[in-house]
């Protein structure tokens, strides 16, 4: 008896690996060999290729098609239409499945409705990724990009807001009021006293 629901619609191949409490919604494809991990959320309309993994929780908004090479880690959004592509120079009369192009995508990331990722390019921890942004070059943790191509605009907290460092580097959450440090263009997160 398997642990999470499928809509009647959906299409799942053999072998593939699909944790508890994760629901996959109408006219998705779930490809063989792929592995999606617990309480993941599959909207309407999306196609899983081999080989992809996508973490625990990972929400997958209606109209994504995540190709091979693209690994998803825990906690991601993908939000509405946005695309991920795995071929730099894609021909129809050339086949190229040998050069697919790996994509990361680290934990907590958010990628918004309609951005494009150009393959290759990893998207880093927290980092959140503009609605219609097309991604060219890879992104750093907690990063805020928008544009095309995507330029970095700020950086945001583990809960998605805009975080504002004061003289000295540092800045608070204003939800989770979690401290942030930015020194050398690198963003941690501090432990709470």
């Amino acid at each position: 008896m398997k642990d999470f629901f499928a809509h009647e619609t959906a299409v799942i191949d053999a072998d593939c690996t699909i944790g508890k409490d994760t629901k996959i919604w109408h006219f998705s494809h779930i490809m063989s060999n792929c592995t999606i991990g617990k309480g993941c959320n599959i909207g309407q309309n999306v196609v899983v290729s081999p080989k992809v993994i996508l973490g625990s929780n990972v929400k997958v908004q209606n109209n994504v098609s995540i190709y091979t090479g693209v690994i998803c880690e825990d906690d991601v959004f993908l939000g509405p239409s946005m695309v991920f592509t795995n071929v730099i120079n894609p021909r129809s009369a050339i086949k190229r499945k040998d050069e697919y192009k790996n994509t990361i995508v680290k934990k907590g990331a958010s990628i918004g409705a309609n951005a494009t990722i150009v393959c290759g390019n990893n998207i880093g921890e927290y980092a959140f990724v503009g609605a219609g942004a097309v991604v060219t070059k890879e992104v750093l943790p907690y990063a805020l990009v928008v544009g095309n191509p995507s330029k970095q605009i700020g950086w945001v907290s583990e809960y998605g807001h805009r975080l504002v460092f004061d003289d000295y580097g540092f800045a608070v959450c204003k939800e989770s009021h979690q401290k942030y440090q930015l020194k050398n263009n690198i963003v941690i997160q501090l432990k709470n006293d």
